[in-house]
């Protein structure tokens, strides 16, 4: 038996496209691990800038991965841009990796909060920004508040989860295997320990495969609503009602921690940032269908946040 568990992990997001193109693209090479791609809008001379932080594995700067390709993360960008807000979106390092075949075995959760923050400085830099902003998407949301503290001038959370990993996983072991359960928080329990272990049930094997341990323990360490608690800036959360992958109520654990924070739950969006009106089945096909349009009303939400 094997646990399909809807966090994705290493190794194993109408109104968004304006008839008009209001901006200009560039791709830009922050440095020799991170590859983006810059737009620009052309009506406005300093503009805010958005930085998009993917989600967890190896998910390129438009949101998709090798067999999952719904291009969220571009069509936010687009719908930004075309409202006069500059967008930068970038492939995580592990997606260059594995263009070129040379994939790090021993990268770290820390790692994308490195490449994070080396973005954010770069456009800091460059000072041809009236405000910069982090948006972090999934996993993307605590690289997002780790990179902005102190630094950014607001952050986003899309579908950010409230709790940290262990406890995520946890929970949705509970929720669809718990004859697993135990095992699942002994080996995390291990992990706590800076220790890793080979013994754990073959059906949680996409979970605990011992190349990805040492990975989750430092993704396990930092606890979400700790690190949004630290953030001097106003804060926008947001999550849909059809989230497979992160319920409202992470969401909603996240606004508990920063109370000052604006908190939108968008109804039938689910996790890659699209209208749901039917069942699962449906809503994980999404996943692969480019065509879908974003839901109307997170462009609106996030505009307004900004201006």
């Amino acid at each position: 038996m094997k646990i399909k568990v809807l966090i994705v992990l290493l190794f194993v997001g109408s109104f968004g496209y304006a008839q008009e193109k209001n901006y200009t693209m560039q791709d830009i090479a922050v440095n020799k691990l991170i590859d983006g791609t810059l737009l620009l809008p052309t009506t406005i001379e300093k503009p805010n800038l958005v930085i998009i932080i993917a989600g967890s594995g190896p998910t390129d700067r438009d949101g998709n991965q090798n067999f999952l390709k719904g291009n969220s993360l571009k069509k936010l960008a687009i719908g930004l841009s075309n409202q006069n807000i500059a967008t930068f979106r970038f492939d995580k390092r592990i997606v260059k990796q594995i263009r070129k075949g040379n994939v790090d075995k021993d990268m770290m959760f820390d790692d994308f909060v490195v490449d994070a923050k080396s973005v954010l400085t770069y456009f800091k830099n460059t000072k041809s920004y009236n405000k910069i902003y982090i948006a972090g998407h999934s996993q993307g949301s605590l690289v997002g508040m780790l990179a902005a503290q102190n630094n950014a001038d607001g952050f986003i959370s899309l579908a950010g989860a409230g709790q940290s990993i262990d406890m995520v996983i946890t929970e949705q072991v509970e929720k669809t295997a718990p004859m697993f359960l135990e095992d699942t928080k002994r080996v995390f329990n291990v992990l706590k320990e800076g220790k890793t272990t080979a013994d754990f049930p073959p059906a949680l094997a996409s979970i605990f495969n011992l190349d990805v341990q040492p990975f989750i323990a430092n993704w396990m360490s930092y606890n979400p609503q700790d690190e949004i608690k630290k953030l001097n800036m106003p804060i926008l959360i947001i999550n849909g009602t059809k989230d497979l992958q992160v319920s409202e109520a992470e969401a909603r654990l996240l606004n508990e921690a920063a109370p000052k924070a604006e908190l939108k739950i968008i109804d039938k969006m689910n996790h890659i940032l699209v209208p749901i009106e039917g069942d699962d089945l449906e809503n994980s096909k999404s996943y692969n269908e480019t065509s879908r349009k974003l839901a109307p009303e997170l462009l609106e939400v996030i505009i307004e946040f900004i201006k």
